[in-house]
């Protein structure tokens, strides 16, 4: 399989699960753990906007905001930003339209790294279990 979004929703690919319906997959970004960066994704495999239906949109968008307020919660950050990104232009290198939630911690600062360090599998299970908790 191509895509490592649609590896990590099918169970094939380690993922720190933070919320999962029938349309929408949420985990934590493996590349910036620390700042509970989450990635909000449509289970099908949608390469960019263009392609999302109506409905699956309407479905991604009405778990973002809840999943922001669980990682609000969660993480004690001051706020959020939210960003779509995707595609070669975006730098990005896999092809599965997805949502970004940064928190922010400072001021209006967004606090992450790029390249970001890999956490530890624990470490990443803990954190997306505590928001998975605030979402209950």
């Amino acid at each position: 399989m191509d895509c490592i979004f649609c590896e990590m929703i099918e169970g094939g690919a380690p993922a720190s699960v933070v919320y999962e319906d029938d349309e929408v997959f949420a985990v934590l970004d493996i590349v910036q753990p620390r700042s509970h960066k989450v990635l909000v994704m449509p289970k099908r495999h949608v390469p960019d906007v263009f392609e999302l239906e109506a409905a699956e949109a309407g479905a991604l968008f009405a778990a973002v905001p809840r999943i922001a307020r669980a990682v609000k919660r969660a993480s004690g950050c001051e706020g959020l930003n939210i960003l779509q990104s995707n595609g070669s232009a975006a730098g990005q290198t896999v092809f599965h339209l997805h949502i970004h939630l940064f928190p922010r911690f400072r001021d209006d600062e967004i606090v992450f790294d790029w390249p970001g360090e890999m956490a530890a599998r624990e470490e990443l299970d803990r954190m997306a279990r505590e928001i998975g908790r605030e979402l209950e």
